[in-house]
């Protein structure tokens, strides 16, 4: 086993030698889709990532527990407190059922993450699989005095928990200023600091998604979910946690709050994000409208392509750069990687022919070995 492994850790913002908790156990919890639209390729760029970083670890020798989950509940337009339930919105417009908006969705991010050749979890669990979890998480926060209801609704109290904690540690961000910018921003009149952010939001009676509680019928806020089901599967501390870079704030700044306003010590011994996929140095999304569907880049059907490219040649262009660095898309970067990625395989193959004359020697079995891995 590796004994100099380094990995950079965003809370810290240093490289530090890997040691896990348990050796040769490792807990990781990577952030999954929220299941209301398929996946763009920046996307599967955070997923590709941890597949090589969980297979590395095991190739490493380290038997990795690994958690990604789904999020089919709670996580509104704008990643804001209020608005629309995004899977609740899309199942209006196409009038049918919010799980079966999410069971379409699911299929199809499980069809693309198999055509990338990535490996499946350990535990996919889902947060409407969690609910009484995450009722049970408010209550204690509640009990700490780190929570307070306001009609029907609950939030976590930023101001009281920066008290004894920093908040925002990991993503650098100061509290004095959230509260400022943050200040004028309309239907926030239940918090009592614009900075609070929902644990429970009362459902309207037009909100298809909603089940009881002890404040309301409702729905739970987006960063509950997963502290609830990392810490249920991996501890109350665990080795790694990751996401992409637009997950560091808010979503995993208020998951490290509530964990530590719950269970008093730190939840993540390494936190890792991967960085954003831009087109032309703009970052890749669907609200700016300039996001491509890995099927369209399989089916070379999108204006920015000249040729359809395969799932191996787009993972291998994926991993031309480092998963912190920004990566930027264009025919011709696909073009380059389709060329290095067929001389990789045809070299493997050229090794793979070679007959070696030293015979049972453990050396040449060794790297025959590491060729078939």
């Amino acid at each position: 086993m590796l004994k100099d492994l380094r990995v950079y850790n965003t809370l810290s913002r240093n490289k530090e030698l890997f040691e896990p908790l348990h050796p040769p156990f490792v807990g990781m919890y990577v952030c999954g889709p929220t299941v209301y639209g398929d996946i763009h390729l920046g996307n599967l760029r955070t997923f590709i990532s941890f597949d090589v970083i969980y297979r590395y670890l095991m190739y490493l020798g380290y038997k990795v527990r690994y958690i990604r989950n789904i999020t089919d509940v709670g996580h509104l337009e704008n990643d804001s407190d209020d608005g629309e339930d995004k899977i609740a919105r899309k199942a209006k417009l196409e009038n049918i059922e919010p799980m079966e908006v999410v069971q379409r969705y699911t299929n199809g991010f499980h069809r693309e993450l198999d055509k990338f050749n990535l490996l499946s979890p350990s535990i996919e669990p889902y947060a409407t699989g969690h609910i009484q979890e995450q009722i049970q998480m408010i209550k204690e926060l509640m009990d700490k005095g780190l929570a307070y209801e306001t009609e029907g609704s609950v939030y976590f109290d930023v101001k009281k928990y920066s008290k004894d904690h920093h908040y925002g540690k990991l993503s650098g961000r100061v509290l004095d200023e959230l509260i400022t910018s943050e200040r004028n921003l309309s239907g926030q009149e239940q918090k009592k600091n614009q900075v609070d952010f929902a644990l429970w939001k009362k459902a309207e009676p037009e909100h298809i998604m909603q089940w009881d509680s002890p404040w309301s019928r409702g729905f739970p806020g987006w960063h509950l979910e997963c502290s609830v089901m990392s810490t249920k599967y991996l501890g109350q501390t665990f080795d790694i946690h990751g996401g992409g870079l637009d997950l560091q704030f808010p979503h995993h700044e208020c998951e490290i709050a509530q964990a530590v306003g719950v269970y008093e010590k730190e939840p993540v011994k390494y936190w890792i994000h991967t960085n954003m996929l831009t087109v032309n140095g703009q970052k890749m999304s669907k609200s700016l409208g300039n996001f491509l569907l890995p099927e369209q880049i399989v089916a070379g059907d999108h204006p920015l392509l000249k040729q359809a490219f395969s799932p191996m040649t787009i993972r291998f262009f994926v991993l031309q750069a480092h998963y912190r660095s920004t990566l930027d898309f264009s025919n011709e970067a696909l073009v380059a990687s389709r060329k290095g990625y067929l001389k990789l395989i045809n070299g493997l193959k050229t090794i793979k022919s070679i007959t070696y004359q030293a015979g049972d020697n453990p050396l040449n079995k060794k790297v025959l070995q590491q060729v078939e891995q």
